[in-house]
């Protein structure tokens, strides 16, 4: 599997696919022809989509699964910080509605415990995911230069499942985002 295959995204094949896409149409209006403005426009508008296809993931509880086939399980301190945050917020508000201040404040300190939990998991993934994807991608320039289909094959496993695990962590933080 290459990221040149039509099936799988690439940020920079789509930022290229972009560009090709802008000169095609622009040229088309230099010299007139409607066809090559209009293919420029297409292949514009067809990058645009990869690129944003390329940017996504599907969460499915811990897992994290992009349209290349890549997934990764979250960091379990991701998972214990959610719980910790869901916990805390419902011993606060029991607390504030019983009038228990005590369960309250422990409330408000096991939610924020929760927090640093989630964003110690967050940065550990984004770091493991960046990680994976260089190492997927050196991994498969390497088995491409030796002929070795099967190290090509799992480096791209690698990339991939890198990038699920990226991109969960972005799709996270765009929840997390007030607003």
């Amino acid at each position: 599997m290459s990221n040149t295959n039509k099936d799988q995204t690439s940020t920079p094949q789509s930022y290229l696919d972009q560009a090709t896409g802008v000169i095609q149409s622009a040229l088309g209006s230099l010299t007139g022809s409607t066809a090559d403005k209009a293919q420029g426009e297409t292949r514009k508008e067809t990058a645009a989509a990869e690129h944003d296809l390329s940017h996504s993931a599907a969460k499915a509880g811990p897992f994290s699964i992009t349209p290349a086939g890549g997934v990764a399980k979250d960091n379990a301190d991701r998972t214990a910080g959610s719980w910790n945050q869901n916990v805390g917020a419902a011993k606060e508000a029991l607390g504030g509605f019983v009038g228990a201040e005590g369960l309250k404040q422990e409330g408000v300190r096991q939610n924020q415990e929760g927090k640093g939990q989630e964003a110690a998991g967050q940065v550990s993934d984004m770091g493991k995911g960046i990680q994976d994807r260089v190492g997927g991608t050196i991994g498969g320039v390497v088995a491409g230069l030796t002929g070795n289909d099967a190290q090509k094959a799992e480096a791209q496993r690698q990339h991939d499942d890198g990038k699920a695990r990226q991109r969960g962590v972005e799709a996270d933080l765009q929840k997390q985002a007030p607003q």
